[in-house]
């Protein structure tokens, strides 16, 4: 296995995430008005030198965001970004995914009220779609706790904040499991993150969507998704509808939880590079077969 260092893993995860045709979002054949595959890439590789850095949380969270904005104009990987810090902090001395959780979990309890200043600052530079305001510590303010406790104060409301919260327990509990049976069943790396997203999506609704459209549709994505899973309905059918109403579906906090997933699993070997990216007739999206 080769290792990989953290700022490749964050780079490659961020590429298998916006390269795999996953369903209502971003991909080599797919772009949005406001944001493209060629966006997705660029910001990929502005980030791998600050993942690489030896800062705490907060501060790798604003020097990729500043990186991805020096490159990007619109907000392309907020939520990875906050989901990729974290672990690299935490694997700079794990080796092992079971040695990254227990990390993790120190990592995420001494955050500090710098972290959250320097992560209010980004998220204010990123200005991410959807967001709203909050009755307490509003990112258009400064904080006065550290930032678990003010991701805490969302963690109902954004599946992003919900894993500070939770020691990333959906990300090791079910995006992870379900990328490792994937591809432990033979699945070419592009159909394994298909059928995680898709497994993510049907078990817990996308608060990106919630956001927007409530929690009833984002309820809906979640059953239709079981669906694709089930055989009920075609998964290009789904796609579809996802993209429809100018792209509001997107499942972005899903995605934003794959590619956790992937860094978890490109730097414990889940995932080896090089790696078979899809089948010789290029059929990945069968993800129920």
């Amino acid at each position: 296995m080769k290792t990989l260092s953290n700022g490749q893993c964050a780079q490659l995860a961020c590429i298998l995430e916006a390269t795999s045709r996953k369903p209502g979002n971003v991909h080599r054949f797919a772009d949005f008005d406001d944001a493209t595959y060629l966006d997705f890439l660029l910001s990929a590789a502005a980030i791998a030198g600050p993942m690489d850095g030896t800062d705490g949380v907060g501060a790798t969270v604003l020097k990729s965001v500043e990186a991805t904005r020096r490159l990007v104009n619109t907000n392309t990987n907020l939520g990875m970004i906050l989901l990729l810090a974290p672990l690299t902090v935490a694997r700079r001395d794990a080796d092992d995914a079971g040695a990254l959780r227990r990390r993790l979990r120190r990592v995420l309890a001494a955050l500090t009220v710098d972290d959250a200043r320097h992560v209010y600052a980004a998220i204010r530079l990123a200005q991410p779609g959807g967001l709203g305001e909050a009755v307490e510590q509003d990112v258009s303010a400064e904080p006065s706790v550290t930032l678990r406790d003010a991701m805490r104060l969302a963690a109902d409301r954004d599946l992003i904040a919900r894993q500070y919260a939770n020691d990333f327990a959906d990300v090791f509990d079910v995006a992870l499991p379900a990328l490792r049976s994937a591809i432990s069943e033979g699945r070419p790396t592009e159909s394994a993150i298909i059928h995680a997203f898709l497994t993510v999506l049907s078990r817990i609704p996308d608060t990106l969507i919630a956001r927007k459209l409530g929690v009833d549709m984002a309820a809906e994505v979640s059953r239709r998704a079981s669906g694709v899973l089930s055989g009920l309905e075609p998964i290009s059918s789904f796609d579809s509808w996802l993209r429809s109403d100018g792209h509001r579906r997107n499942p972005g906090s899903t995605a934003d939880l794959i590619t956790a997933a992937l860094f978890v699993a490109l730097g414990n070997g889940i995932i080896e590079v090089p790696m078979q990216w899809q089948t010789s007739d290029g059929n990945a999206l069968a993800v129920t077969d």
